[in-house]
C-alpha cells in the first residue's frame, strides 16, 4: 500500500485531504509543522488524525520557518518591496523541507489542502487551477518542479469550499465549522510593521513623501508602512486623491501621484521558474497575475537572462508591485512566475 505524508494545518481544508487520501487507498500520516509556540495549530491536527484513525507527527521547524520565510519577508519590506510569504513558505518550508521528511519516513506522496490539480500528458506533469476558480491556489505553488508535481496530491482539485465543509461534518470532524485564517500565520494580529522593525532590531526611520518631479509633499512614517497603490493613511493634503507610486529605500523616499500614474504595461520579474522545467525558447503569449486576487491579463513573455524574463501587458495594469509574484498561465495551466521587480 503506498505510504502518504499529510501536511495539517489544522484547518478543514487539510483535514478533509486527508480523509480523502485515505478513502483513494493511501497509508497515511498526518503531520504539522510545529512554527511557534501556540499549540492550537497542533491539537486541532492531531484531533484529526485520531479520527481518521491514523497517525501523528510534529515537526519543530521554527527556526527554519524564521530563517527561510520570516527573516526573508522582513528584509523584502525594507528594500521597499512588497513580499508574498506564502509562496516562499511553500516552496521552503512544505514542499521543501516538510516533503523532505516524509521521503526520511518512506512516504511516497506528499498530500495537501491546496485547491489546484495536476494533470500528466506524455510524461510532463501540468499545474492546473482548482475547478472552483473561487478557491484556486495554483498562483502559490508555481515554483513546484516536475519531480514535486509527480509526488504530490491535492485532493481538493475538483471540489468547492461548500463541498469540503459538507464532507467534514458529514464525518464530524473536529475543524469541519473551524473558520479560515484571513491573517498572515506568523503575523496574527496584522502589525506587520512591528515585526519587520522586531527583525530589523531597530525602528524604521521616517522620510520624505515627494511627487515625480522630486518636490517634497510631507513626511511619511517609514517605507515598511507602505505599498505600491496604497492611498488610505498618507495624510498629505491634496486637491486630489494620491497613491503611492513608488518606494525608494536608498534616499528612504516614498514617491506619490495621480491614480494614472499607477498603471503600466511593462514588468520585470526575477527568480523566474518554469513548470515544466525549462524556458520557452521564443516570445510567449500567455496570461499572467501580477497578485493573488488580481485578474489574469494578456501579455507577451520573454525571457531575458537564466531566471530573469520581461512582460508587456496587451492593456495597462493597476499598481505592478515589487516583491509580488507574477504567475503565468495558459488556459487553466500554470506555466511558471517570479518576482516582480
Amino acid at each position: 500500500m503506498p505510504t502518504a505524508l499529510v501536511a495539517m494545518s489544522g484547518g478543514v481544508d487539510s483535514s478533509v485531504a486527508a480523509y480523502l487520501a485515505v478513502k483513494k487507498g493511501f497509508s497515511c500520516i498526518g503531520c504539522t509543522m510545529q512554527l511557534q509556540e501556540d499549540s492550537r495549530t497542533v491539537q486541532d491536527a492531531q484531533a484529526v488524525c485520531k479520527a481518521l484513525g491514523i497517525p501523528f507527527y510534529a515537526f519543530p521547524l521554527s527556526r527554519e520557518f524564521r530563517e527561510n520565510v520570516v527573516a526573508p519577508f522582513a528584509a523584502a519590506y525594507l528594500r521597499g518591496e512588497t513580499p508574498n510569504p506564502c509562496i516562499r513558505c511553500n516552496k521552503t518550508m512544505k514542499f521543501g523541507l516538510l516533503a523532505e521528511e516524509g521521503k526520511k519516513m518512506g512516504c511516497d506522496r506528499l498530500v495537501t489542502g491546496h485547491y489546484a490539480r495536476i494533470t500528466e500528458e506524455n510524461g510532463i506533469f501540468r499545474l492546473k487551477k482548482a475547478l472552483d476558480e473561487s478557491k484556486d491556489q495554483s498562483y502559490f505553488l508555481y515554483n513546484l518542479t516536475q519531480d514535486q508535481l509527480a509526488h504530490i496530491l491535492f485532493p481538493l482539485g475538483g471540489f468547492s469550499k461548500k463541498e469540503t465543509r459538507e464532507i467534514a461534518s458529514a464525518l464530524h470532524l473536529p475543524t469541519a465549522h473551524k473558520p479560515e485564517s484571513q491573517d498572515i500565520c506568523f503575523i496574527p494580529d496584522g502589525d506587520y510593521a512591528a515585526l519587520v522593525e522586531a527583525c530589523a532590531g531597530k525602528p524604521c526611520p521616517p522620510g520624505r513623501f515627494i511627487d515625480r518631479s522630486g518636490r517634497t509633499l510631507g513626511r511619511h512614517r517609514g517605507i515598511i508602512h507602505y505599498t505600491i497603490g496604497q492611498r488610505r493613511g498618507l495624510g498629505v493634503p491634496s486637491s486630489e486623491p494620491l497613491y503611492v507610486l513608488d518606494i525608494r529605500p536608498e534616499d528612504n523616499t516614498v514617491i506619490l501621484g495621480g491614480k494614472k500614474d499607477l498603471f503600466q504595461t511593462e514588468a520585470f520579474i526575477k527568480e523566474v521558474h518554469w513548470i515544466a522545467g525549462a524556458a520557452p525558447q521564443q516570445e510567449l503569449r500567455a496570461s499572467a497575475k501580477i497578485r493573488y486576487r488580481h485578474r489574469e491579463e494578456p501579455c507577451r513573455i520573454t525571457v531575458t537572462g537564466p531566471d530573469c524574463a520581461r512582460l508587456v501587458f496587451d492593456a495597462p495594469q493597476r499598481a505592478i508591485t515589487r516583491g509580488q509574484s507574477a504567475v503565468f498561465y495558459d488556459g487553466d495551466s500554470v506555466l511558471g512566475g517570479g518576482i516582480l521587480l
